[in-house]
């Protein structure tokens, strides 16, 4: 199924659904792809965020009810489009025009926006389709290898709220300090994530430092984790923070629509060559490996 045809999928099940409890599973599994990567996709093929997107219809939905819903409370309205409440409607509304919906000059509003609100019509999905992939660009030149991965055994820790300080230096410098005391500090170092940072709240994310091992009792903070076998498509980075993000829209937005594959069922991994932060915290020098199936 083409890329384009997955996104209109997940378009049209937000539409028909959008005063209803909208779930990440329900949305990713009418695209048909991993809940692990679909807000990826969704951003580099629509340029928002699931989110972003699913509150502004929310919200042209509210306005549309306003202007013509008759006498229809502002409570009525938050709960027929999706708000869990009429204080998280007001609040969302706020943000987006300025003013809470009690005190929003409709009138005016329609005036100078007419043709444009008339157009907001709920459960008409095709104005937000897509028609096509989005532009190709690799001003970078990323370039991408398949790889088919054995199972992997690995020992980790897990960082929690890793983007805050240096706790993801210290965790790292902690395994290091426990493989080289059981002689396994020469396997492949792993960084990956179980949450998704554009969806979980950045202090509830957890990281996790990981070293490919067999043979260790894990104890304490050292956990052990098995991934099963998978195939990665893998691209080579040497630089800061930026470029790796730069990789990733690439991958998500460019590289995978035009692959014939789709994400498969794992975290993306950090493969870094060497230890982790072998090169301080502002250089690496790593492989960012996206687990993918075909499509």
């Amino acid at each position: 199924m083409a890329y384009v045809q997955r996104v209109n999928l997940a378009i049209d099940h937000v539409v028909s659904r959008l005063g209803q409890p909208l779930r990440l599973n329900d949305v990713s599994r009418a695209a048909g792809l991993s809940p692990f990567h679909f807000h990826r996709v969704f951003h580099a093929m629509v340029g928002v965020t699931l989110a972003d997107f699913v509150k502004r219809l929310r919200l042209e939905k509210a306005l549309h009810m306003m202007s013509h819903g008759g006498r229809a409370s502002l409570t009525t309205i938050a709960l027929s489009c999706g708000f869990s409440s009429s204080s998280d409607f007001s609040r969302a509304f706020k943000q987006r025009f300025g003013v809470p919906p009690s005190a929003f000059d409709l009138k005016s509003w329609r005036n100078a926006h007419l043709v444009e609100l008339e157009a907001t019509v709920p459960g008409a999905p095709a104005r937000l389709h897509l028609d096509k992939l989005p532009t190709a660009h690799n001003p970078d030149g990323f370039r991408v290898q398949i790889r088919a991965l054995p199972a992997r055994t690995v020992a980790y820790i897990r960082v929690r709220n890793p983007y805050q300080g240096d706790a993801v230096a210290k965790a790292t410098h902690r395994l290091i300090a426990w493989a080289e005391r059981n002689a396994l500090s020469d396997g492949q170092w792993l960084g990956y994530q179980w949450d998704n940072p554009e969806i979980t709240s950045l202090e509830d994310c957890q990281y996790h430092i990981a070293v490919e091992a067999e043979r260790f009792t894990p104890k304490g903070e050292i956990g052990r984790f098995r991934f099963p076998p998978m195939v990665v498509a893998q691209v080579e980075l040497r630089g800061g923070i930026d470029l790796e993000l730069r990789a990733l829209q690439w991958i998500y937005g460019t590289w995978l629509p035009r692959s014939g594959y789709v994400p498969d069922d794992h975290p993306g991994f950090e493969a870094f060559m060497g230890r982790p932060f072998a090169h301080g915290t502002e250089y690496f020098e790593l492989y960012a490996q996206i687990p993918v199936r075909r499509g």
